[in-house]
This record gives structure tokens, sequence and C-alpha cells, in this order.
């Protein structure tokens, strides 16, 4: 048999199987950015609420609101207290996820805006904000992996994240941001 017909006659070698994607590397990173980012915003929330955190509780918060041209200051303090202390909970837990994130999101584009008028950088910056923001935008697109509340609801929606979901919350949550932005003097 010559060459050219035992290459002829040989079976192309078969592509090796691609490995199973290991997700855990992914879910252990999205749990550790849920627990430090929710837990860091609901602390925020707290000192809006509270005054836990040398905050400066409704009263306090209610004047700076009132000062930055928001109507009812002591009620949007209550609203943001409120709404960063849930979401920054529900991010931490995997609890709602896209509703958590987009909270979050809407909460720091409010912040984003009062602190966008000085430089990028602390401590007048918006930096911080920024960062806050992009990363509860992030989880609200890619869900909260595995080791969340979420698995665990019987919703199907919330047990299989997907891009369309997220990106709904998202929607919403930027939307409230620019209808109370709207409501600021």
């Amino acid at each position: 048999m010559s060459s050219a017909t035992a290459t002829a006659t040989k079976t192309p070698a078969a592509a090796p199987a691609a490995p199973a994607a290991d997700t855990s590397s992914h879910d252990a990173g999205l749990l550790l950015l849920r627990v430090v980012l929710g837990l860091t915003v609901a602390a925020h929330g707290t000192q809006k609420l509270f005054g836990w955190f040398g905050g400066g509780g409704i009263s306090g918060t209610g004047q700076f609101f009132t000062a930055s041209g928001y109507p009812a200051g002591d009620a949007m303090a209550a609203l943001a207290g409120l709404t960063e202390t849930l979401g920054g909970l529900g991010l931490a837990l995997g609890l709602l996820t896209p509703l958590a994130g987009a909270a979050v999101t809407g909460t720091m584009i409010n912040a984003l805006a009062v602190h966008g008028a000085g430089a990028f950088f602390a401590p007048k910056g918006m930096e911080y904000e920024l960062l806050l923001a992009a990363a509860a935008a992030a989880l609200t697109l890619t869900g909260p992996g595995r080791h969340a509340v979420d698995r665990l609801l019987p919703v199907p929606a919330l047990r299989t994240h997907r891009l369309a979901l997220g990106a709904q919350a998202l929607a919403l949550g930027v939307l409230l941001a620019v209808v109370t932005l709207l409501a600021r003097a």
C-alpha cells in the first residue's frame, strides 16, 4: 500500500471534547462581590436611617437632601436609606438580585448626580459612587451565581437568570433614578 492510499484510508482524528465549564470560580467571585458590595451599601443605608456608623440619621441626612435640592428631605432620606439597606441586603443574600441590583444602581445614579459636579477622585470626587453603580449594574445583568437565595425560590426566572431579566430590571432602576432626579430643584 502506498503512502497516499494509507493516508486516504485513515479516519480523521476526532477533536478532543471540550472540558465541561467549571463555574465554581465564577460563582465564588460573584458571591464575594455580592457580599462586599451589598453589605457596604446596606451599611450606608443604616447611616441614613438610624445614624449608625457615624451617619446623620433621617434628620441629618434629610437636611443634606434638602440642601442638595431634593423636595421633602426627610422623606428622601428615608427612601434612600431603605433602598440602600434593602437593596444592599438583597445583593448580599442573592435575594431578588435583579431588583436589588437595580435599586442600588438607581440610588447610586442619584449620588453621582449630587457628587458629579466635583472632581473624579476623593475627597470631592465621584469614583466611589461610580464603582458602586457599575458593580451593582454588573450583578443585575449577570445574576447572583449559584450561591444565592434566588436559586431556592420557586420563581424560574430568578433561578435561571437571563440577561433580558437583568436588562429590564436595570432599565427600571435607571428610569426611577431619572424620575427622582427630575423632582430635584
